[in-house]
C-alpha cells in the first residue's frame, strides 16, 4: 500500500492525503486536519473574563454591544462530519436552527467561543 501527501492547506492545517492499495486496485482520497489549534484558541476565549449577565464572557459581550457575536468556531472536518452524518448544513439558513441545537449541545461546547447559549 502506497501512500502520499497531495496537498497541504497551512491556514486550516488540513492534508490531502493519496492512499493506493495495490492488492485490491482501491484508490483513497482522505483529508486530516489538525483541529487542535482553534480547538485551544475557542477554550481560551470562552475563558475570557468570564461572569456577568446571562454568564457571558466578555468576549461575547462586547461582540453584542457591536451588533455582532461570535459564537463557536467549528473546523472544516467538523462541518463536513455534521453534513455526511446528520444531514445538517451550517451554510443552509433554513438549518439555524439545527445548528443551533448542536451548537447548544455539550457534545459540542468544545466548539463554541461564549459561555452563553446560542
Amino acid at each position: 500500500m502506497s501512500k502520499r501527501l497531495l496537498d497541504y492547506d497551512p491556514i486550516t492545517r488540513t492534508q490531502t492525503w493519496h492512499e493506493y492499495d495495490e492488492v485490491n486496485n482501491v484508490t483513497t482520497i482522505a483529508e486530516v486536519q489538525d483541529v487542535e489549534p482553534a480547538l485551544n484558541l475557542n477554550k481560551a476565549v470562552q475563558n475570557y473574563d468570564v461572569g456577568g449577565a446571562k454568564g457571558l464572557n466578555e468576549y461575547s459581550k462586547q461582540g453584542i454591544k457591536n451588533d455582532w457575536w461570535h459564537v463557536a468556531s467549528i473546523p472544516n472536518s467538523v462541518i463536513i462530519k455534521w453534513k455526511k452524518e446528520k444531514g445538517i448544513d451550517i451554510f443552509n439558513k433554513n438549518q439555524w436552527n439545527e445548528v443551533k441545537k448542536l451548537l447548544n449541545d455539550s457534545e459540542y461546547a468544545y466548539l463554541r467561543t461564549g459561555t452563553g447559549r446560542v
